[in-house]
């Protein structure tokens, strides 16, 4: 009995091994999700603050996936005032499934805020709707795979990036960034399927 000992400790060490490679191997599978073929984190960091992922879906126009989106928060969130009202960093950010004119996204961006922003505080928001609106124009396209991301920053503003590029200065209004999350997530969202997953349903 005593010959089978040391292959025993071996076959014993190999299993520790290969349960610990399975359990890193669960938790790398875990950290990411895919969606319409796009990978999604369940994670970001948004200067220094870690932020979870709140939801993500794909938005469809018609038959056709256009992107997916995934919304991050330092907390759980179920309505855009709770998205909004609470503190810290937060994002959204958007990865193209499909190719689409940029200057055409920027006008049904700008339609999105214009649908879910009462007329009394749309008047505030037109330098910063024009602003965006000029900003996706001169990208001329965005092809499968680019992305774009807005990031709410404390003291800041909120932060467009494209294409892993911070453009322009932050639009510091945080009346900016709710009516930007509401394109999503207010009561006439670009694509109600949508809404729900960012909010956390299915």
């Amino acid at each position: 009995m005593k010959c089978f000992k040391p292959l025993s400790a071996s076959i014993a060490r190999l299993l520790c091994i290969a349960g610990t490679v399975t359990l890193l191997a669960s938790a790398a599978a875990a950290a990411t999700q895919e969606i319409s073929g796009v990978k999604v984190e369940d994670s970001a960091e948004v200067r220094g603050s870690k932020l979870q992922l709140n939801g993500a879906g794909t938005r469809f126009k018609g038959p056709f996936k256009v992107y997916v989106a995934g919304l991050y928060l330092g907390k759980k969130a179920a309505t855009l005032d709770e998205v909004v009202g609470q503190p810290g960093p937060k994002r959204i950010h958007v990865t193209m499934v499909r190719d689409i004119d940029a200057a055409e996204l920027g006008k049904l961006l700008t339609r999105g805020v214009e649908d879910n922003v009462p007329k009394s505080e749309l008047s505030n928001l037109v330098p910063g709707l024009i602003r965006m609106g000029q900003v996706f124009s001169d990208q001329k396209k965005l092809a499968t795979g680019d992305s774009f991301q807005f990031d709410w920053v404390p003291g800041s503003g909120s932060v467009l990036t494209v294409r892993g590029k911070v453009v322009g200065d932050p639009f510091k209004e945080p009346e900016f960034f709710k009516a930007v999350m509401a394109i999503w997530m207010g009561p006439v969202p670009a694509d109600f399927k949508l809404k729900d997953a960012l909010l956390g349903g299915k």
